[in-house]
């Protein structure tokens, strides 16, 4: 039986008797991010089922995922054979097969467009009582939640790449999330291995929002000359002691996404974040960072 929330009374909530995620849990979307929250949600021990546009993506987001879960076996991060993970997870090209999921995750790009279809094929598969949550990393949770018809089920759970290594996932309220369904998520996030830092719905969100504007002024920066990439990216490292400085953490993200985030916050919140002529003139020419093997950097993979 999955962990569904429903937004009907019921007599007990016994927290600890039931699981710590969804038995069985959805993701549309198999690209970087959806296979990584699918990884996350199989290592925790749910059965997770992945929807993509197409046989041929459907197949690619296996191979991604397997490839993923090999990794984490051969590094000892799990207990679990590599037959057991591959047994619980499921690929297809057909929402009906959410009708079962007590929590269908949307990670398709950073469209929004796009992410009220998807979110839309969503709330038209799963049962009432399922819980539907957006990656969106900048889109209003409240904007994408009046699209559906019953937002009090619906929250943000912005993952951070590459999702098994990283700690944090920001749970995003919006006016009409159940308080339920808030607390369910705090305890997948935990059950995840991961910090949920819970946050109101506002442009950017927090993590975003201040990411952005470091990324965009390092740009800048390295537009004016004022000092090489790796030299600006190793003042923050050394400096304030930031794991990865802003233009390496760029060219993971993806130079379009961010692109796409600051645009989106130079609507809501103003000319502050007014993409640099440096970042659009990249994307245009295609170079997107890690993923096509150009960014700020040279990358060896795509």
């Amino acid at each position: 039986m999955s962990t569904a929330w429903s937004s009907e009374p019921q007599e007990s909530r016994d927290a600890a008797a039931m699981p710590a995620t969804p038995e069985r849990v959805g993701v549309l979307g198999g690209g970087r991010m959806g296979a990584g929250i699918a990884h996350a949600f199989l290592l925790a021990g749910s059965q997770v089922v992945v929807v993509e546009r197409d046989e041929t993506a459907a197949a690619a987001a296996g191979e991604r995922i397997r490839a993923s879960l090999l990794r984490s076996v051969e590094r000892g991060s799990t207990d679990r054979t590599i037959a057991a993970l591959e047994g619980a997870l499921e690929t297809s090209t057909d929402a009906e097969v959410f009708a079962d999921a007590g929590l269908v995750v949307e990670a398709v790009p950073e469209e929004r467009v796009l992410k009220v279809e998807s979110l839309r094929r969503i709330e038209a598969a799963v049962a009432r009582g399922a819980a539907i949550a957006s990656n969106t990393s900048s889109i209003s949770i409240d904007d994408l939640g009046a699209e559906l018809a019953h937002p009090e089920r619906f929250l943000g759970l912005h993952f951070f790449n590459p999702v098994p290594a990283s700690a944090l996932v920001e749970v995003v309220v919006g006016a009409s999330t159940n308080q339920e369904l808030l607390d369910d998520a705090r305890g997948w996030v935990a059950a995840l291995g991961k910090t949920a830092v819970v946050v109101a719905d506002a442009p950017g969100f927090a993590s975003s929002r201040l990411g952005v504007a470091i990324a965009l002024e390092a740009i800048r920066m390295l537009e004016e000359g004022v000092a090489t990439a790796a030299d600006i990216d190793a003042a923050m490292e050394l400096g304030y002691r930031h794991p990865t400085g802003p233009l390496r953490t760029t060219d993971i993200v993806g130079l379009d996404v961010r692109l796409g985030i600051a645009e989106e916050l130079e609507a809501k919140l103003g000319a502050r974040f007014a993409p640099p002529q440096l970042l659009r003139d990249l994307v245009a020419d295609g170079h997107l960072g890690r993923k096509t093997g150009r960014g700020f950097y040279e990358w060896s993979e795509g």
